[in-house]
């Protein structure tokens, strides 16, 4: 199963969705397989504080993964594939990203610490899509897909992972239809 994380915003008109729609059409045209979407802006997620991470680390002493809190874990485990799709914000990407990260990122269920201390992934992923647009140029300020890769590789165990973006779509003098559509024809 593909696991598609939607994190785009205005998602009717949203360049980075429609990067992402055409990714999908193209991998089932290649590697046909069941695909779930999670709508970021239609999940109920809120950043963790002390009562949340409290109780959330009760059901983890317990082993206790049963709460509707783990749902996005369990279906995260159940995934072979993923695929990100966020715009390029801030030099980063929308902070529901980083809400959902924390509702995965579960020790015992998505990633345990082995006898060394050292963290090793407990999913079926084997690879990680990681999809942006951007009005201007990202350059060397990837900071949104180098955190995602970094948590993927070093925590969450998958490393295979992979960069597509269109580019300067809001420059001067560029035509974002022909950027798209060269992002487009690279998939």
């Amino acid at each position: 199963m593909l696991l598609y994380i939607d994190a785009c915003i205005n998602r009717d008109t949203s360049r980075t969705e429609r990067l992402a729609q055409a990714f999908l059409t193209k991998h089932q045209e290649t590697s046909p397989c069941k695909i779930r979407t999670v709508i970021l802006e239609e999940e109920p997620l809120s950043p963790l504080n002390a009562t949340i991470l409290a109780k959330r680390e009760d059901f983890i002493a317990k082993g206790d993964f049963s709460d509707k809190y783990f749902r996005l874990a369990h279906l995260f485990v159940q995934a072979d594939e993923l695929l990100i799709a966020a715009p390029y914000w801030d030099l980063s990407f929308p902070s529901a990203i980083k809400l959902f990260l924390e509702q995965i990122c579960i020790n015992g269920l998505t990633f345990r610490y082995n006898e060394k201390g050292i963290p090793e992934g407990l999913t079926a992923i084997k690879r990680l899509t990681y999809i942006t647009t951007s009005g201007g140029y990202i350059g060397p300020y990837n900071f949104g897909y180098d955190y995602v890769k970094g948590l993927f590789q070093n925590l969450l165990g998958v490393s295979d992972t992979r960069f597509i973006s269109a580019e300067g779509l809001d420059i001067y003098g560029n035509t974002p239809d022909d950027i798209l559509q060269n992002a487009l024809d690279a998939l």
